[in-house]
């Protein structure tokens, strides 16, 4: 009998698989392209997390999400500082104002009670 058939389907059914897996945690990301025009898109594994409750969007956003561009403008002109849950600083604004990976708003006087020190570059 000829199994060469049967091992180039095997392979090619390998293959195919490990490509699948290789390249779904590039589907799963965000394309650079969008987040350009200002608005924080959302992945599928982000609306899948948030659960059954949908709860309105404020300018008090957490660790678990990133804000918007309208977050951030409504947290600027409401005159709250950004900080960074995990370095422990505050940023009243410039380069990491709402960009930073895990962080929220408040405002500088809870910053400050919370033990947040205010960033000494902006």
């Amino acid at each position: 009998m000829n199994r060469s058939p049967r091992k180039f389907t095997i392979c090619m059914l390998s293959f195919c698989l490990l490509l699948a897996v290789g390249i779904s945690p590039a589907l799963t990301q965000a394309p650079a392209s969008s987040a350009s025009n200002g608005s924080a898109p959302q992945t599928p594994a982000a609306s899948a997390s948030s659960g059954a409750t949908n709860a309105p969007s404020t300018a008090n956003k957490s660790a678990a999400g990133k804000p918007s561009a309208a977050d951030i403008a409504a947290a600027k002109a409401g005159g709250k500082v950004w900080v960074n849950t995990e370095t422990r600083v505050y940023h009243k604004g410039g380069r990491w104002y709402g960009k930073t990976k895990a962080g929220k708003f408040m405002t500088e006087a809870d910053a400050k009670a919370a033990g947040y020190k205010a960033a000494q570059k902006e």
